[in-house]
């Protein structure tokens, strides 16, 4: 039966398969995408004060709060559309990857010049998203070349801004989607989607793209080349994070696969299977930082997990884009 449904989604116009879409917009939106924001919200704040009581970087309530607070932004980071890409506001969360170095430059340059934007939370908002963030707050947090350079008050006062500047804009990007959330469920004239099926291709985009970003750049770029694996090159390797955001990042779009395939259940057990078997390989590794990949048997290990998130998006591709009538040439790295 699927592949007939297969079949004839190739061959009949984009919408054929359309159906009332409310439903699913609302859950997704209602169930996956407020939470998510909501969580995070809730988490900067209590990192917020927490560096605002103690800004010792080995301090383990510190940490914990950071890795919390991290957890919640990589569950929802692949929606990277409406409130979060206002005033940049996922780079200044997140600004990675860092190809050219630019989160070691802006925090020498702050902390080497003792920069006063970080008295003013509209001064440090200007100040290069680079230096700011979740990395950045890292770095400060874990690596020795910046938790130990310069004067000790100063790195304080610069976490303490860090970890508010996140909260801020986590905050902006929770309160903002309050009012978005009905472009999705309510599409039309006043909305950036023109009907329910280009509100439902904005989210199927975040499912395509948060699986491409997994693979190819969570594990594509410390996996380098097979000559020359690049360990260093791992999303937050300094807090051992890397291992963790691949299944934080898959847990997440498993649900988002699952409310959007709600209404074809072979499908959606298709994808559920392939998520289990891509998280189950992800679990199974002792590297969290990938550093096993600059030998072959951990790098080996790592290519069987990317392809296994592969075979996901394949699926998604070629199964639920098709069911949904949106085109198999759609581009989700173009955002065409």
């Amino acid at each position: 039966m699927r592949a007939l449904v297969l079949a004839l989604s190739l061959t009949m116009p984009l919408g054929a398969f359309a159906q009332d879409r409310g439903s699913i917009l609302a859950d997704t939106v209602n169930a996956h995408i407020l939470p998510g924001y909501s969580a995070l919200s809730e988490a900067t704040e209590a990192l917020a004060a927490t560096a605002q009581a103690d800004c010792d970087p080995t301090s383990t309530t510190l940490r914990t709060a950071f890795h919390t607070a991290f957890d919640d932004w990589i569950s929802i980071s692949h929606l990277r559309f409406g409130p979060s890409e206002a005033e940049d506001r996922a780079f200044a969360l997140a600004f990675w990857p860092d190809t050219k170095g630019f989160t070691p430059k802006a925090l020498t340059g702050l902390i080497s010049t003792e920069d006063t934007a970080i008295q003013s939370t509209e001064a440090f908002a200007e100040t290069s998203v680079a230096g700011r963030g979740f990395f950045a707050l890292e770095l400060m947090l874990y690596d020795p070349q910046f938790s130990q350079l310069g004067s000790e008050d100063y790195r304080c006062a610069l976490i303490q801004a860090m970890a508010k500047d996140i909260n801020l804009n986590a905050s902006a990007i929770d309160a903002d989607w309050e009012g978005y959330a009905a472009n999705l469920t309510s599409p039309g004239e006043a909305s950036p989607y023109r009907s329910e099926n280009e509100a439902m291709q904005e989210l199927y985009k975040a499912l395509i793209t948060g699986l491409e970003f997994t693979a190819e750049t969570r594990l594509g770029r410390p996996m380098g080349t097979f000559d020359r694996p690049r360990p260093k090159r791992a999303e937050a390797r300094r807090s051992e994070r890397s291992l963790r955001h691949v299944e934080l990042s898959l847990t997440a779009l498993r649900d988002l696969a699952a409310r959007l395939s709600a209404d074809h259940p072979d499908i959606a057990t298709d994808l559920d299977d392939a998520f289990t078997a891509a998280i189950e390989r992800a679990q199974s590794l002792d590297d969290p930082a990938f550093e096993a990949v600059a030998t072959a048997q951990g790098r080996f290990r790592i290519e069987a997990l990317q392809q296994s998130i592969k075979d996901v998006r394949a699926i998604a591709s070629t199964e639920l884009g098709p069911t949904l009538g949106i085109s198999a040439g759609f581009n989700s790295l173009d955002g065409d």
